[in-house]
């Protein structure tokens, strides 16, 4: 119980620091991403500061190895990229462009009641859906325990 207050309490802090930093607004994210335009860098200070929160914290969970509930931490041992790394990347960047929202923000958005965001939430389900249709049906699905 004390995992699932602790991860609720971290997705309050979290959607409430989204709303109040303007990432749930498309138009300002748009606006970040356009360089060669009319510019806003107001972002890089959200992205600063949770660089400062999670630095620390990386570091003291590293050096404990284990995550503040007490598992063990789950550190990413592959440091290859791969089509699908590149692939994903892509596709995400393309849509963060497009629609102005990434997934944290698009779901805080549909919790204010924005009805575009639910739109995006919806064809970022089905993008799942059909990931997982695609790699249950791949002879090597790339997950943690293939051989491939």
């Amino acid at each position: 119980m004390g995992t699932v207050l602790a991860a609720l309490c971290a997705g309050i802090v979290f959607s409430l620091g989204l709303g109040l930093s303007g990432m749930t607004q498309p138009a300002k994210i748009i606006a970040f991403l356009d360089v060669g335009g009319s510019w806003d860098p107001s972002l890089l200070l959200v992205m600063a500061g949770a660089i400062a929160v999670y630095l620390p914290a990386w570091r003291l969970m590293r050096r404990r190895g284990v995550a503040v509930n007490g598992e063990p931490l789950a550190v990413p041992t592959t440091r290859t990229l791969d089509w699908r790394l590149l692939v994903g990347a892509a596709v995400f960047g393309v849509g963060w462009g497009l629609a102005g929202y990434c997934p944290g923000p698009a779901i805080t958005a549909v919790a204010g009641g924005m009805t575009a965001a639910l739109v995006f939430v919806a064809s970022m389900i089905g993008g799942m859906v059909v990931h997982a249709a695609l790699s249950l049906s791949a002879p090597d699905s790339g997950r943690p325990g293939s051989d491939g």
